[in-house]
């Protein structure tokens, strides 16, 4: 593919169903225009937005800008550039871009880029590959030409990699990783705010039922009023972290969630745990909103249904604010217990629906058939 007379360049936006493709759109509305815009010369540049699941079933980006070269071949395209929102790797490092420059193809990892400002990160990176794939090429000095790197604004934390030629099946002429222990970090963030740990809340609806049932027995129980009053800060914060660890482990133990890899390799390994940390994290994230929410439900409750008089004569102790949020600090430990117990109600695909976003769905059930095959 190359650029197209009449200066006008034809970009296409190949991305993934869900997530990747509302960036895209987001994204394809200014994105003429700013190419534009940066570009000068009078260039115009036509933006067009392909929804396609061209991850389906690989993970290995030369696959994948295999797929994406046939792709673009097909079309009157000059630039592809392919968004994606799982995590990739190559020679076990994680991949955040790769370019061709001769074909006009950039594969983007969009967990590469954390989970905070993903829109504008996102945008600032394909901008930046179009306009160092659509520039005048530079010649290298030990083989074909290569476009120029990109500019050093959008490769923060991202270290640059140029492989060699490995054969004829060599995709691409330049790499970004992010390396180090703040680029997986990034990584993770990313995969994180890609699952969108907050619907796990809506998607419990059972274990939540079980919570709530258990917390509002619990708030009017006497043997919890004495238990909650002589309980320390810390023992409180134990109590804490140990329903919340019981729920995380109930939930990954009872629906399967924990990523078993097929393959011994290194990059295998260091895969899956990426994805295992990922999961941990986002029912973590999910399980410690519903602990909030917990607290503050058993708060109003305990405000509205206890009497200082009772509670003063069973515990010795006043009923002040103090007392209040003591109580409900410590139901909602005993309540989320309780919900662990209830979430064995949820079928494993309605907590997987609630847990992950739909492509890491999909891509784990065909990881899934593909070891049952």
């Amino acid at each position: 593919m190359q650029v197209s007379s009449q200066d006008v360049t034809v970009v296409a936006l190949l991305a993934d169903p869900d997530t990747p493709t509302d960036i895209a759109r987001r994204m394809a509305r200014t994105l003429s225009a700013r190419l534009a815009d940066k570009s000068g010369q009078g260039r115009r540049f036509d933006v067009e937005v392909v929804s396609e699941p061209f991850t389906a079933g690989a993970e290995d980006p030369p696959t994948l800008m295999r797929r994406i070269m046939d792709r673009g071949s097909a079309e009157n395209w000059d630039i592809v550039v392919a968004l994606t929102d799982l995590p990739l790797h190559s020679n076990g490092r994680r991949l955040a871009v790769n370019l061709n420059h001769e074909h006009g193809l950039a594969l983007l990892s969009l967990p590469s880029l954390g989970a905070l400002r993903l829109q504008t990160r996102a945008r600032r990176a394909v901008e930046e590959a179009v306009l160092g794939m659509a520039g005048p090429p530079t010649t290298g000095a030990e083989g074909p030409p290569r476009g120029q790197p990109l500019p050093e604004t959008s490769v923060k934390r991202l270290a640059p990699v140029h492989p060699g030629r490995t054969g004829e099946k060599e995709t691409d002429d330049l790499r970004y990783v992010a390396g180090g222990p703040r680029g997986y970090l990034r990584v993770l963030a990313g995969m994180v705010r890609a699952n969108r740990p907050w619907l796990l809340v809506p998607g419990l609806s059972k274990a939540l039922a079980a919570a709530l049932a258990t917390g509002a027995v619990a708030t009017v129980n006497s043997t919890v009023w004495n238990l909650a009053a002589s309980l320390s800060t810390p023992r409180l914060v134990i109590a804490t972290v140990g329903s919340v660890a019981i729920m995380i482990g109930w939930l990954i133990i009872d629906a399967d969630l924990w990523h078993r890899s097929a393959e011994s390799s290194p990059e295998a390994r260091q895969r899956a745990r990426l994805y295992n940390a990922s999961t941990v994290a986002t029912v973590g994230i999910g399980v410690l909103v519903c602990y909030v929410g917990l607290m503050l439900i058993n708060w109003v409750w305990a405000l509205f249904i206890l009497n200082d008089q009772v509670f003063a004569s069973m515990t010795r102790t006043p009923l002040r604010a103090e007392e209040y949020w003591t109580l409900a600090w410590f139901v909602a430990s005993v309540a989320t217990v309780g919900g662990a117990l209830g979430s064995g109600l949820e079928s494993d695909e309605a907590i997987r629906a609630a847990a992950y976003s739909k492509r890491e769905q999909e891509r784990r059930r065909k990881l899934q058939n593909g070891q049952d095959g």
